[in-house]
């Protein structure tokens, strides 16, 4: 194959690329497997396709659990009330959410109150939240 076919096959490909980087909740996370705990903001990530918040929770027995959290994608987490600057490091908050497929510490953060008690919604339509459709395709 010639240079010039080579590159226009590769440009043919470039658009198909973000298809691929991007899942469905149902792909990564079990809806039966929800988790719930409280903790410190170490790290926020408000960045496209999904923000994350890295979370330090205690243990009931005294250990220290790192969880990493994904969220809705910033524009959805503005469409929902959030503000950039509502969530810092530092702070104390809950996480309702459900458990990655593979386990570990990572969750899909359905929900996260605030240090001031605000609860902001922060998953995706797929978990059942703001937005999800039932089974005859209508908006709940």
């Amino acid at each position: 194959m010639n240079k010039l076919a080579c590159l226009a096959a590769g440009f043919l490909l470039v658009p198909c690329v973000p298809v691929f980087a991007h899942h469905s909740f149902a792909a990564e996370f079990d809806s039966n497997k929800k988790v719930e705990f409280k903790g410190t903001v170490t790290k926020i990530e408000w960045m496209n396709p999904h923000a994350w918040v890295y979370i330090d929770a205690k243990e009931p027995g005294g250990s220290l659990q790192h969880w990493q959290c994904e969220t809705g994608a910033p524009n959805e987490l503005v469409r929902r009330g959030w503000r950039r600057n509502d969530l810092k490091v530092g702070d104390q908050v809950t996480v309702n959410g459900f458990q990655a497929k593979v386990g570990g510490n990572t969750c899909n953060a359905r929900e996260i109150i605030l240090p001031d008690g605000k609860k902001v919604f922060s998953g995706s339509a797929d978990d059942g939240g703001p937005g999800a459709r039932n089974s005859a395709g209508s908006s709940q």
